[in-house]
């Protein structure tokens, strides 16, 4: 059973009427900074993984050992970034968005990951695909688990 529908004379969101345009300039202000600097690191990030995608080009059908790399190595970031801003300082509001979701999230990339799996799918290379599909995804959350835990170590080595 689909939820009622609200009618046109109620608001979506009990606490901002959008058809009051001074409510909707306050959410815009709250929302608006972090949505800039979500699209500036993810910029940011996406740029430097076509860097690295420039740097390091793989022959198709081959193993594409530089979109794992990126994804692996900006999981370990995540890791170590996650632990300094949640445990160990507190940051500006920005911060998270710009670094994690924006940058991090531009850096890595999931998208390029499931293209690569369909053409070396396409090209015959299933058994590839799959080796790169199980790959990443061990190395993905193994990185970012492991980073955490090692930068949860060092934190505490350099407290003594």
């Amino acid at each position: 059973m689909t939820p009622p529908r609200p009618t046109t004379n109620e608001p979506v969101d009990p606490d901002i009427d959008l058809r009051s345009s001074a409510q909707r300039q306050e959410a815009w202000r709250g929302q608006g900074p972090v949505v800039a600097v979500v699209a500036l690191g993810g910029g940011i990030g996406a740029t430097l993984r076509y860097a690295a995608s420039l740097l390091w080009p793989v022959q198709n059908p081959g193993f594409p050992w530089t979109t794992l790399l990126v994804n692996v190595t900006g999981c370990a970031v995540i890791g170590v970034f996650m632990v300094l801003i949640s445990e160990v300082w507190t940051a500006h509001r920005l911060v998270r968005p710009f670094f994690g979701t924006g940058m991090l999230g531009g850096f890595t990339t999931f998208s390029t990951y499931a293209v690569e799996i369909e053409r070396l799918v396409d090209a015959g290379e299933a058994r590839t695909a799959l080796a790169y599909l199980a790959t990443t995804l061990l190395a993905a959350l193994g990185a970012v688990g492991l980073a955490a835990v090692l930068t949860r170590r060092v934190l505490a080595w350099r407290r003594r």
